[in-house]
């Protein structure tokens, strides 16, 4: 008997399962995430399973929502990027500015036509004196240029000078994605090269983890599309594995129920993530899937994701708001660190104000970033590492070290505690994993800031319960909307204004079913006809059966739910695609467009017959590499034609694109 061991590691758990061949789950740990270490998470919960089993395991796969969870929360490691063609409105154009600093994305003449001819002289003396100023301040590189998809070349010289000069990662535009559109493009390139230090981290503390149990089974991780590859490949190209944990759910969702339709939510501590299965399978969106506020181009499952979670810090913003920034709970505070109890009772006890529930705990360990720390920065650092600091001590005795720390935060090296729908649902009795005491005082803690210093809410003084149903109410009613919202960008016919705006309209109506007193509806609307919700992810049974009544839907939560992600990420395929473009710029002339300069052809099937050629070799090459066997590649082919008064039909352009698939070498 053969085993497959599955590891999925989240903002808040990490879970481990054991699959037996049949697909049957044999044995499953959880334990809490180390984001500071992750080895000590991961070891945590693998260290629980029969040994006897781990000695028979023939394939590890491992998914995650950390690239997720940077993305929706704007965290990242510092990069630079190199931008050969690109203009200003371009930058802005893109969201660069609002993930990096303007100082480290630098404008380069340089770039090519639609046609992949060069229209200006690339310029390597600007590009040498950038990298070299900026080499100390990054972790890594990330390089797009104008049409880079149509003409590489550019972009490979940006990539040998970076590694020549630096040594460090860099990720190219035309590696990881083929489609047009320069600023969506640029964006997916820097949001690699600001994952490369998360998902490095994480393979380098499994392979640890597997090494010291003497487990010697290849690894293989999870990619947004659910399917696999092998931990080489998936560190080249890390932003293929930002959806890797929610399509690991879905897949995971999909096998524990054997529903063939339904709405797969899958919530955890830091996200909700929606997908809509079909016949038994997930939409792929090609375009790329939308991450919180953005969409890079990667191919992926089509899941709604959005910044809402267990561990969602509840907030004031105008109103009662859900914030999608992750903080630690109260109820988890306490439970790692019991000493924090003294100072949660001493805020209890005293007069409210914003820093009340705010303890700082060390998050990640970058090491540029903590290079270019100042000296007080440093010293609040080692002092973070002894256990968390309460805020509100630093005001009188060292506020120095709490502007420090709120730097750090920015950063993201550091992250705080919070009141949030974790701890109302320990307050509420629907949980008891941590510590109540602490979700109770934090509670009443958060009520009276919000009822003194924003004047929100007329909670009775001491009244831990009221509040705390407020928010549970705030958080099911939001995840309803997403659910509505997902349900109209189904087919991806609405734009984000559009389906906001309507989704809005739908909620009001929709939720407010029953509640119209004398008023008789004219017409009656119903949420997904025929679709099941399956939720899965730890908080799923506290919150999803009131999701299910708002909505009026069937409710499927499956065994082991708590698990899906695992169970997902050893149930996947090795899949590679390959898409080569083939126009007609002008009549009689075809051009081939992948990755290397373009070729020219005179006829149009010559040109056709050699871009499936190229496709099939490079999809089963990679394919191969990413670990797979037995591989099967199939061809598709889309053309774009134009009716024209003269000349007829005309070809415009042709994408073929090439699937190579196969089971990992050591399930075969």
């Amino acid at each position: 008997m053969s085993y497959q061991l599955g590891i999925d590691t989240g903002g808040t758990y990490t879970d481990a399962v054991i699959v037996d061949e049949q697909q049957t789950v044999i044995a499953k740990n959880k334990s809490l995430t180390t984001s500071f270490d992750l080895t000590i998470g991961i070891g945590n919960a693998i260290s629980s399973m029969p040994q006897t089993l781990l000695a028979e395991v023939n394939l590890v796969a491992l998914s995650t929502t950390l690239s997720t969870n940077s993305v929706v929360e704007g965290r990242g490691a510092p990069v630079a990027i190199l931008l050969p063609g690109y203009n200003n409105q371009q930058v802005a154009k893109s969201g660069l500015l609002e993930i990096m600093e303007k100082e480290y994305i630098t404008l380069l003449d340089g770039g090519h036509g639609a046609t992949g001819d060069q229209l200006m002289s690339l310029d390597l003396e600007l590009a040498r004196g950038k990298i070299l100023e900026q080499d100390d301040h990054v972790s890594a590189f990330a390089v797009s240029g104008m049409f880079g998809t149509r003409n590489s070349s550019h972009e490979k010289q940006l990539r040998d000078m970076v590694k020549e000069l630096t040594g460090k990662p860099v990720a190219c535009g035309h590696e990881l994605a083929s489609g047009l559109g320069a600023p969506r493009r640029a964006l997916t390139v820097a949001l690699n090269a600001r994952m490369l230090l998360y998902i490095q981290a994480l393979i380098n503390s499994v392979e640890s983890i597997l090494k010291e149990k003497n487990i010697t089974a290849p690894l293989m991780i999870v990619k947004g599309d659910g399917s696999l590859v092998n931990a080489e490949t998936a560190l080249l190209q890390p932003v293929t594995t930002v959806l890797s944990g929610p399509a690991a759910s879905v897949i995971g969702a999909c096998a524990l129920s054997g529903m063939q339709e339904a709405i797969v939510v899958d919530i955890g501590g830091t996200t909700t993530d929606i997908a809509i299965v079909t016949n038994g399978q997930p939409e792929l969106c090609e375009d790329g899937a939308r991450i919180g506020n953005w969409q890079p181009m990667v191919e992926a499952i089509r899941v709604f994701s959005i910044g809402l979670g267990g561990d969602s810090e509840v907030r004031f913003k105008a109103k009662l708001d859900i914030s999608q920034r992750r903080v630690v709970p109260m109820s988890l505070l306490a439970h790692q660190f019991p000493q924090v109890m003294t100072a949660i009772e001493r805020q209890y006890s005293g007069s409210p104000n914003p820093r009340n529930n705010k303890f700082a705990l060390p998050l990640q360990k970058n090491e540029v970033l903590l290079r270019h720390l100042n000296e007080i920065e440093l010293g609040a650092w080692e002092r973070l590492l002894q256990g968390p600091v309460e805020l509100e001590s630093l005001v009188e005795t060292n506020r120095p070290m709490m502007r420090a720390i709120a730097r750090m935060e920015r950063l993201g090296l550091v992250i705080y505690s919070g009141f949030t729908p974790s701890d109302a649902t320990h307050v509420l009795g629907m949980s008891d994993h941590w510590n109540i005491q602490a979700a109770q005082l934090g509670a009443k803690i958060w009520a009276r800031q919000m009822r003194h210093l924003y004047g929100c809410g007329n909670w009775e003084v001491g009244d831990a319960i009221a509040p705390c149903k407020e928010v549970f109410d705030l958080v099911t009613r939001q995840i309803s909307q997403k659910l509505i919202e997902a349900g109209l960008n189904q087919h991806g016919k609405l734009a984000d204004a559009q389906s906001q705006n309507l989704t809005q309209l739908l909620a009001d109506i929709v939720l407010k079913r029953g509640q119209a007193g004398r008023l008789k509806p004219l017409f009656n609307l119903q949420f997904a006809n025929n679709y099941p919700i399956v939720a899965v992810g730890g908080p799923a049974p506290d919150f999803f059966p009131e999701v299910a009544r708002l909505l009026e839907v069937d409710l499927h939560i499956p065994n082991n739910a708590d698990t899906a992600n695992a169970i997902g990420a050893v149930l996947g395929a090795v899949v590679q695609i390959v898409h080569i473009t083939v126009n007609q710029p002008e009549f009689g002339v075809f051009i081939l467009f992948h990755k290397d300069e373009p070729i020219k052809f005179e006829k149009l099937d010559i040109a056709i017959e050699h871009a499936i050629e190229i496709a099939k070799k490079e999809a089963y090459d990679l394919a191969e590499k990413a670990g797979a066997m037995s591989i099967e590649t199939k061809i598709k082919q889309h053309a774009n034609h134009i009716k024209h008064d003269i000349d007829g039909e005309l070809f415009v352009s042709a994408t073929i694109t090439a699937v190579a698939s196969g089971r990992p070498n050591c399930l075969v």
